[in-house]
């Protein structure tokens, strides 16, 4: 069953928990609201082996939010992720994912097609997008 941390007009917030119990999907774009891109997160118990799978028209971006999977491409190649690690996969490459670790996996999958829109992001006329601290770089607030 679904539960809602929070939202408003034009945002949501849910934990992963709110999205599902258990092992396997939790729709992430169908319980926020997301219309412009599919997203899920997979909770994989350890040792559990998808089968291949490609996409006709969806990039996928995975990031590995804990544990440790192993990704397979129809190339034959193999890679081992850490949490941390994001890894790009284009529409008709095969792939395959193993939980290689002793704890539960726990990725997200990014999808789309039709490209990158920019950096289109703005604040109100007279404001500055950072208002607090100092950024990594020194005094450019543009990291965020």
């Amino acid at each position: 069953m679904l539960r809602m941390t929070a939202s408003g007009e034009g945002w949501s917030v849910a934990t992963l928990g709110d999205l599902g119990d258990g092992y396997g999907f939790r729709k992430v774009r169908e319980a926020l609201g997301v219309e412009a891109f599919g997203i899920n997160a997979i909770v994989m118990p350890p040792g559990v082996e998808t089968g291949f799978h490609w996409h006709d028209e969806q990039d996928e971006v995975y990031f590995v939010h804990a544990g440790r999977i192993e990704m397979t491409f129809g190339d034959g190649m193999t890679e081992k992720l850490a949490a941390g690690t994001f890894v790009h996969v284009r529409a008709p490459v095969q792939r395959k994912i193993k939980n290689v670790g002793d704890t539960d996996a726990i990725y997200v999958i990014v999808g789309g097609k039709g490209g990158y829109v920019g950096r289109d992001g703005r604040a109100p006329e007279g404001t500055q997008r950072v208002t607090r601290g100092v950024s990594p770089e020194g005094s450019d607030p543009s990291f965020l």
